[in-house]
């Protein structure tokens, strides 16, 4: 491609919508084109380069044994019914109607969709295993989509569902699709960890999360270095504190005015947060969105409440839960915003993280304005409707496996692979005979990668100051040759001779022969971050260009030949993938 016929819209400055630097970056190289908030087409540079991961992913995926096909992102309502996501997904599902009245969704993903197609085209043990995989648009209608590529309201998914007749091929399977996931993000030049994580809208009973390690990435990871824990803070298992031994005091009440927040009466009665208890009140909310009942949840007051913990031990949708009104709850509960304890709380789900109870003489809201309860134990005083860790798990604290400090990163969720088990097969009667002629439930797994976050990681983890720095697997060109004068005869056939000999030769190659000053070929060049630039200016008579590598500052005089050489052995070298430092 020669630059001068090319679509290429560059910016100097700095979108004001723009946050991260993959936004920034993506903008300013006119890769991406933003329509409305969450929603972005892709230019001829971005979709090379998309297209180079979606490749990646499709060699890996069909070595894993996987099929691709192709289905709509239009879904019957009925399909989602069938699964119970049409209420639980929330609204984030996308939900229109046709013209007859019909309910339909923007596909956010294909659970549904695939399990129709087993439980229609599988009947035996014979056909399985199977891997199904498809490369298409989803939606979701975020409420505040924002970073660009990573969270947006339309973006483009691989996702796959395998389907097993048992859990230990389920288990084969997702070792499988794991080990295809590890050599996807290495070819794109990703440094990632997986780490445990939450099933969330999905489901199923495990799950791992493929994160590019980033400071601007959405996802907190709790990590150790003693032993191999890695998970998600809303996944990560928390260790309870000891048991107190103890002997319980009797209860007091003690007037406390205006201390509203465990600091204020803490320092009041003089006691240590780790002596206090905190509440936190919540409203369900019912498939209708009716008010559904009230929650009060406890922890120990130096602790934080882990929502997605909570949700899932009330085994309700995220999206069904949120901070209750006080007043309106103090009516039907008795609670008292800023002092309300677990003593004398009646008509709603009372939840204790799961250390509460071992502790003993706890500082408590006393359900009174302006007054709280001292030595307030569990079981004596008072009792809950579930007990479970709901707690999250602190960085320095110890490790849930081996006790070590726990630590913390940022990092991008690119991908995450799901044991979905037999939730969606038995919900929609997926099912398949085995030997004896028997009925069992298909055993299922999801495994997905967000292709344009992807994209948008490898830009946060490759660039500089000047712009990207794409490797070389991704790029959308292998080799930029910036021409110094195209009017130059001499220097404009040692361009064409290396463009022509280089495209002979399988390198990706584009020629700028624009003309524009050197400065802005240069400044453009950096920008784009195509891996490898030739520079053909004055030693062209001499049979010398200059090459230099993005990444490195260092440039080197070569005469053509050498220039041509080095560029197809690195990319002959480095077009498959991996890191590189």
């Amino acid at each position: 491609m020669k630059l001068s016929k090319a679509h290429l819209k560059t910016l100097r400055e700095v979108p004001t919508e723009a946050e991260i630097p993959s936004h920034i970056l993506l903008l300013r190289t006119g890769m991406i084109r933003k329509l409305v908030s969450g929603v972005y087409g892709f230019m001829p540079m971005g979709r090379r380069t998309l297209a180079k991961i979606e490749n990646i992913i499709r060699e890996e995926m069909d070595a894993a044994g996987g099929q691709e096909i192709l289905m709509s992102a239009v879904q019957p309502a009925e399909l989602w019914q069938e699964s119970g996501r049409w209420y639980a997904y929330g609204p984030e599902l996308w939900r229109l109607k046709d013209r007859n009245g019909r309910d339909f969704c923007l596909g956010p993903t294909h659970e549904e969709i695939f399990t129709d197609i087993v439980r229609n085209d599988i009947s035996s043990y014979r056909q399985l295993p199977m891997n199904l995989y498809q490369i298409q648009t989803k939606y979701r209608d975020e409420a505040r989509p924002r970073f660009g590529l990573m969270r947006s309201r339309e973006f483009i998914m691989k996702d796959a569902y395998s389907f097993d007749r048992d859990e230990a091929g389920l288990d084969e399977s997702y070792r499988i699709m794991y080990e295809a996931y590890e050599k996807i993000f290495t070819r794109c030049g990703l440094v990632f960890r997986p780490v445990e994580a939450d099933s969330g809208a999905i489901g199923g009973s495990n799950s791992h999360e493929f994160t590019a390690l980033s400071e601007v990435g959405e996802s907190e990871i709790a990590y150790c270095e003693k032993c191999d824990m890695a998970a998600t803070v809303e996944r990560a298992a928390c260790t309870d504190a000891p048991a107190s031994d103890e002997e319980m005091l009797p209860l007091e009440e003690v007037y406390t005015p205006g201390t509203t927040t465990i600091d204020a009466v803490a320092e009041y009665l003089g006691l240590d947060t780790k002596q206090t208890l905190k509440a936190l009140l919540f409203v369900k909310y019912n498939e209708q969105g009716e008010e559904d009942g009230y929650v009060a949840a406890f922890v120990r007051g130096d602790r934080e409440l882990n929502m997605t913990k909570l949700v899932n031990a009330l085994d309700i949708p995220e999206h069904a839960i949120e901070f209750a009104d006080e007043e309106r709850m103090h009516e039907a509960t008795g609670c008292v915003g800023g002092f309300t304890g677990p003593v004398g709380l009646h008509d709603c789900t009372i939840v204790v993280d799961s250390e509460v109870p071992g502790l003993k003489n706890l500082c408590a809201g006393a359900c009174k304005k302006d007054h709280h309860m001292k030595n307030v134990n569990y079981g004596r005083d008072y009792e809950a409707d579930i007990v479970t860790d709901i707690k999250v798990l602190a960085e320095g604290e110890p490790c849930p496996v081996c006790g070590a400090p726990v630590k913390y990163a940022r990092g991008i969720e690119v991908g995450q692979v799901f044991k979905l088990g037999t939730k969606y097969s038995e919900s929609m009667g997926a099912y398949y005979k085995d030997e004896n002629m028997e009925n069992h439930p298909i055993v299922m797994g999801c495994y997905g990668i967000g292709v344009t976050r992807t994209m948008a990681a490898v830009v946060e983890q490759h660039h500089d100051e000047n712009g990207i720095i794409w490797p070389i697997s991704v790029a959308p060109y292998h080799v930029i040759i910036t021409l110094m004068k195209p009017e130059d005869e001499t220097q404009a056939a040692v361009a064409g001779r290396i463009y022509e000999e280089l495209r002979r030769r399988g390198v990706e190659v584009i020629l700028d022969d624009r003309k524009e000053r050197p400065g802005v070929k240069f400044k453009d060049a950096d920008l784009l971050g195509i891996p490898i630039r030739i520079t053909v200016g004055r030693g062209a008579a001499d049979g010398m260009i200059e090459y230099k590598m993005r990444r490195d500052a260092d440039r080197t005089d070569m005469t053509v030949e050498e220039g041509i050489e080095t560029a197809v052995k690195t990319v002959e070298a480095e077009r498959f993938g991996g890191v590189k430092e």
